[in-house]
């Protein structure tokens, strides 16, 4: 069976990543997100298990310690990481693994799984990217200001992921990425994985 594909897509907060993410698995096969591990509180609507694993931070140190994650990093004063053994068993079965993670992670990831495929996913301009924070509703001016900062600092680790999607037409964005599926997907070496019987018929006939 073909191994799946482990992709890491990184963006500065605002920047669409997680709806870009949901409808690329809504509208691709055989690929699914990681369900990472978390000391933030859930946020309205979020689902343990579903959209994080969702734990304290003793927890997630003991975790740590016991060299439980593939990845880990602290943003915003909270602890992400990406189960090693999960991760491992999905890939094995064939399946594209995303993971959605900031640069920090995305760095680790690729020094340990070096064929990991990396997307950098960024606004259009930075008005845009404040006004998609403020739209949201949710946080303060300060928390606004904090995190256009913190993107600021972000952004500048695109150049060390091997593709770049521009978030400013939707659909576009979403074509985009999952060109960059479709072409892995069809790289000689996958494929001959995939097709070896046929491969085998079609070489060795007279």
């Amino acid at each position: 069976m073909n191994q799946g594909t482990l992709y890491t897509i990184s963006a500065p907060s605002g920047a669409g990543k997680t709806s870009l993410v949901e409808a690329l698995i809504k509208n691709t096969e055989n690929i699914q997100v990681s369900v990472s591990h978390t000391t933030r509180p859930p946020r309205p609507g979020e689902e343990n298990g579903k959209n994080y694993h969702f734990v304290t931070e003793n927890e997630f140190v003991h975790k740590l310690a016991n060299h439980s994650f593939l990845e880990h990093a602290k943003v915003f004063n909270h602890y992400y990481g990406t189960s090693k053994e999960w991760l491992t068993a999905q890939l094995n079965t064939g399946i594209d693994i995303i993971l959605e993670i900031d640069w920090q992670g995305a760095q680790q990831v690729r020094r340990l799984k070096h064929d990991t495929i990396s997307i950098f996913i960024l606004p259009p301009s930075r008005t845009v990217l404040e006004t998609r924070l403020r739209e949201r509703g949710k946080d303060s001016d300060e928390v606004i200001a904090q995190r256009l900062h913190g993107a600021t600092l972000e952004m500048r680790y695109y150049t060390e992921c091997d593709y770049l999607v521009i978030n400013d037409d939707f659909s576009k964005a979403l074509k985009d990425l999952q060109s960059i599926v479709y072409s892995q997907r069809l790289k000689q070496v996958t494929q001959a994985i995939k097709c070896k019987k046929m491969l085998g018929e079609l070489l060795n006939g007279e």
